[in-house]
C-alpha cells in the first residue's frame, strides 16, 4: 500500500464527514479533476483504507439507553471484529485505545434487553477476551457537532 499523501488525507477527511458528497464536489474541494479524485477514492477503497460508507444517525429516541462497552481482545488486529461492530446500527462509535483495554464501543439501544443481546453477541466473538459494560446515566457535557 502506498503512503497517503495530503490529497488522500483531505479526501478521507471530507468523506468521513460527508460520505454522500458528489464526486464532482469532492474533486473541486481537494483541487483535483473529477477523474483523478474518483481514481484516488477507488484506490483507497481497493487497499482497504476506505472499508465502507455508513449513515451516521443522530439520537433517534430521547429515552434511548447509551452505554460504553470496554473490550480487551485476545489478539490484534481484529479487523473482523470491527467489521462486525460496523454492521450494527446501535454502535455509535468505536475507538481503538492504548493500555489494558483495546476497544471502547459506544452504543445507543432502545432497551436493556437489546443492550444485553448486543453485549452477549460481542462477548461471544472469538477475538474478545473480556468485556465490561458501563451504562451512561447522563451526559453532563456534549460538544458533538
Amino acid at each position: 500500500m502506498k503512503e497517503l499523501d495530503a490529497k488522500d488525507r483531505a479526501i478521507l477527511a471530507i468523506l468521513s464527514r460527508e460520505a454522500r458528497i458528489p464526486m464532482k464536489a469532492l474533486a473541486a474541494r481537494v483541487g483535483l479533476s473529477r477523474s483523478a479524485a474518483s481514481e484516488r477514492v477507488t484506490q483507497l477503497e481497493r487497499t482497504g483504507v476506505i472499508r465502507g460508507y455508513r449513515a451516521d444517525i443522530g439520537q433517534m429516541e430521547p429515552n434511548a439507553i447509551r452505554a460504553f462497552l470496554l473490550i480487551t481482545l485476545s489478539h490484534t488486529p481484529a479487523i473482523d471484529m470491527l467489521d462486525t461492530l460496523a454492521s450494527y446500527s446501535e454502535v455509535r462509535r468505536v475507538s481503538s485505545i492504548s493500555g489494558h483495554l483495546d476497544l471502547v464501543i459506544e452504543v445507543e439501544v432502545p432497551s436493556i434487553d437489546r443492550l444485553n443481546t448486543m453485549r452477549d453477541i460481542m462477548a461471544s466473538a472469538e477475538a474478545v477476551h473480556d468485556l465490561t459494560t458501563l451504562i451512561v446515566l447522563r451526559r453532563d457535557i456534549d460538544r458533538a457537532p
